[in-house]
């Protein structure tokens, strides 16, 4: 098994010697993304080649991403960019269908993809890590069909490692919760609309207002299923009355806590059992 510094080491070598020509970074301003950016860029200062941290902007995606991103980007010395597109177009992801995220991700990397030929760029780079390897993320297969590389799974880096090393290079998101898409909020099956996906955003910054750090609110139809850290249910329960008016005013009839408390993926539970 490679150590830390081995991963590291290896990232770094590749990095190194990809940073040769221009690159896109598929960029979301989280902390897998935003090492990788860091490093193309460093390295693509050496080579004096550019780097385009490009961001897909969606109704899927948390709409405060967008200016976190592009301030990670000007930390790096990235060129931002963003390519906006409508995943609610496709029927199988507005269907929110068990292969929504493979289909999600094969519609938005080709997107993508047509940035960088645009700019006559040929190497595009994603964050996925080692971790997420190991859990139900379909989506990871349309990003190896379309040739697009992994470079922190590729050496073997899990979050954990990946945060470290963010920290290590003083990077402002090393320790930014991860802010997966908002379909993830609903079970499969369930038909997504930009109202619906909107309410679990105001409500999950209504958590984070209250000082919550990994938020996550689960819809089960009329029901808003919270979920925070183990640490974070007794002040939970506290405010118990104020984030239950709150979370109801955007149109849920019952609000509820997770005894089990914040995991990600918990709506895949069951999934390839």
């Amino acid at each position: 098994m490679k150590t830390y510094e081995e991963k590291k080491s290896q990232l770094l070598s590749f990095i190194d010697k990809t940073m040769h020509q221009d690159t896109v970074v598929a960029f979301s301003g989280g902390v897998d993304s935003s090492l990788l950016l860091y490093l193309c860029c460093v390295a693509g200062k050496k080579y004096n080649t550019k780097v385009y941290g490009v961001m897909i902007c969606s109704v899927l995606s948390p709409s405060r991403d967008y200016d976190i991103a592009r301030a990670v980007a000007a930390e790096a010395g990235a060129v931002f960019d963003t390519i906006h597109m409508d995943e609610l177009s496709v029927p199988q992801i507005r269907e929110n269908a068990l292969e929504r995220c493979y289909v999600c991700k094969k519609y938005l990397f080709t997107g993508l993809l047509d940035f960088a030929a645009q700019k006559g760029i040929t190497t595009v780079l994603e964050g996925t890590n080692e971790d997420d390897l190991h859990v139900y993320r379909p989506g990871i297969r349309a990003i190896k069909e379309l040739g697009i590389q992994s470079p922190l799974a590729d050496a073997g880096l899990s979050k954990e490692q990946v945060r470290r090393m963010a920290s290590e290079y003083g990077i402002s998101v090393a320790q930014r919760p991860s802010s997966p898409c908002l379909a993830t909020r609903f079970p499969y099956g369930t038909h997504l609309n930009i109202e619906d996906l909107k309410a679990v955003e105001k409500g999950e910054q209504i958590l984070r207002n209250y000082g919550f750090h990994n938020v996550r609110l689960r819809v089960h139809k009329n029901i808003a299923r919270i979920e925070v850290d183990g640490s974070d249910m007794p002040e939970a329960l506290r405010l118990r009355r104020e984030i239950s008016q709150k979370i109801r005013a955007l149109g849920y009839d019952y609000v509820t806590l997770d005894l089990e408390g914040f995991r990600s993926g918990s709506m895949d539970v069951g999934i390839g059992d």
